[in-house]
């Protein structure tokens, strides 16, 4: 879309998984949590509400689509979803697959531990089971 740069730290601490009608969908590189980023491809979005009314529906539809495949290919027991912005000011969606002593749980996965990056092999196959997860 017109406009549209991903925020550097983002690029540097994610994956590519698909672009979406709205959203870039990326892939945390941590590999304790099966962890997607929907990123709406609009030039200097910084709340949700900063969006027109018809993408903030698009962007609603698009959470539960990936909160569905996630839960789906992790077999999580919670989807945790928020959009944060304290670190990142592009506007982003955090959804996350929890379970039952991961490695924050019952907590918030935010400021928890150190990531654990994905290994190549890992990485691509969790891709390319979200990408192909109906």
């Amino acid at each position: 879309m017109t406009g549209f740069t991903l925020h550097p730290r983002l690029e540097a601490d994610t994956a590519f998984v698909a672009d979406w009608g709205l959203s870039r969908v990326l892939l945390m590189n941590d590999a304790r949590y099966p962890w997607l980023i929907l990123v709406p491809r609009v030039a200097d979005a910084v709340e949700i509400f900063d969006l027109f009314h018809t993408d903030r529906a698009i962007l609603m539809e698009e959470i539960a689509r990936a909160s569905t495949i996630l839960k789906s290919v992790s077999g999580a027991q919670k989807i945790n979803i928020g959009a944060l912005g304290n670190l990142v000011p592009q506007l982003h969606v955090h959804v996350v697959a929890r379970s039952a002593g991961d490695a924050a749980w019952p907590g918030p996965v935010w400021g928890q531990g150190t990531a654990a990056p994905y290994d190549d092999a890992s990485r691509a196959s969790l891709i390319a089971r979200l990408v192909n997860a109906r």
